[in-house]
């Protein structure tokens, strides 16, 4: 491949797979790349580890705020809601609704839910177990991470699975086989007013639930507004089952092409915290949030203009060959292992101990119940070129 020939931006470029080659040529090559843009503009891709984290924390320069997350420019109403979400804002705004979410995901509070976890972990496996012949992604992958956070949210159970629906709606945006882009507008219109409907139903009441804790919130001084409330709900609703969702179903493959690592984790649960951060940095859910340029600014010769789009390129900067040796090689010993999964500096996701958790419980309770898996035909994956999520993985599976 050239580099006149190279295009990381066309989502079908990602159904097949990552393409690491690509993201390996780069970092080689041309680390801080022009990527052109089916309509004519374009953005620069930041490949390398370094240049990704230094991004990361220079805010200043790197605006979450300014163009949003996504490589796309969206329209001012568009833009004034996605800078509602703490995805899309700047400190000092950022910081004051960290604060307020983070009350929900404090290490003790995380711990108080494993238990809780773990039953429910026993619940999937056993209903898996029955089935034997099933699709991994939704029977298995999905289910822990959507009732995580419709336990966090005390999401009533009826609309549990509505909220999924939405959700996924949401991601496959670039996806026809899952919605139209317009599709995707109206779930994210839906979804941040059926947040919008339990805030309103839990006002006052002083409730221990991620919404309730959000209703104290405040943005630049006021109690947010039902757009602000929203779109976090919206955020946090979506991002909290995706990305997990997306770590369980990529590991899970990894560890189906990689079986001496399968047939060590399953006799080894001690081996599973350093499995887990190689699954994070392997799977990567998210490859890429948006930054628009504040300034004028240098970087490896290349200049950045004012107001210029730029992408942070988390999955390519997870194979980066000057931090990782052989990144190639799935490796569930690695350490230390600096991935940037859960992204770096003020963004650093909010959720990663819970992620952890999950993945923890997940796999102990998945080991436990079988003692064998197998595919059954090719799994599928999202056409995305922003979340690196799988729609399908057939699997047999054998109780113990």
């Amino acid at each position: 491949m050239k580099l006149e020939d190279v295009n990381i931006y066309d989502p079908d470029l990602y159904v097949k797979a990552v393409p690491h080659e690509t993201f390996a040529l780069l970092r080689a090559q041309e680390p801080v790349f022009w990527q052109e843009l089916p309509e004519g503009a374009g953005y620069w891709a930041l490949l390398k580890h370094a240049d990704v984290m230094a991004a990361s924390k220079d805010w200043q320069t790197f605006s979450a705020a300014r163009g949003g997350i996504i490589i796309e420019d969206q329209s001012p109403q568009q833009l004034a809601a996605m800078r509602t979400q703490l995805l899309s804002m700047d400190p000092p705004e950022h910081i004051r609704i960290r604060r307020i979410v983070l009350d929900a995901f404090t290490p003790t509070m995380i711990a108080e839910l494993e238990p809780w976890l773990r039953a429910r972990a026993r619940e999937i496996m056993q209903v898996a177990a029955e089935k034997r012949d099933c699709d991994f992604v939704r029977d298995l992958a999905a289910e822990l991470p959507l009732q995580t956070i419709n336990q966090i949210m005390a999401i009533p159970e009826a609309d549990r699975l509505r909220i999924v629906e939405l959700g996924d709606k949401l991601i496959g945006r670039t996806d026809p086989e899952v919605a139209a882009r317009d599709a995707a507008a109206n779930s994210a219109t839906e979804l941040g007013a059926y947040g919008f409907k339990l805030a309103n139903e839990r006002k006052g009441r002083g409730g221990k639930d991620l919404i309730s804790l959000m209703l104290n919130a405040e943005l630049e001084g006021h109690p947010l507004n039902e757009v602000e409330f929203a779109a976090l709900f919206v955020q946090i609703a979506v991002a909290g089952n995706e990305t997990s969702r997306s770590l369980l179903a990529g590991a899970m493959l990894a560890l189906l092409e990689n079986p001496r690592a399968y047939r060590e984790l399953e006799s080894d649960f001690a081996l599973l915290p350093t499995a887990i951060e190689e699954m994070l940095r392997w799977t990567t859910p998210v490859h890429y949030f948006r930054r628009t340029a504040t300034r004028d600014v240098e970087l490896r010769g290349k200049k950045i203009r004012e107001g210029d789009r730029v992408a942070l390129h988390y999955t390519s900067a997870n194979f980066d060959e000057e931090v990782f040796e052989e990144p190639f090689r799935f490796d569930i010993r690695r350490d230390p292992n600096p991935h940037l999964a859960f992204g770096w500096g003020e963004h650093f996701c909010l959720g990663a101990r819970l992620a952890r958790l999950e993945a923890q419980v997940f796999f102990e309770e998945f080991f436990r119940c079988f003692s064998r898996a197998e595919l059954t035909g090719p799994s599928r994956r999202l056409r995305s070129n922003l979340t690196n999520s799988i729609r399908e993985i057939p699997i047999r599976l054998t109780p113990r």
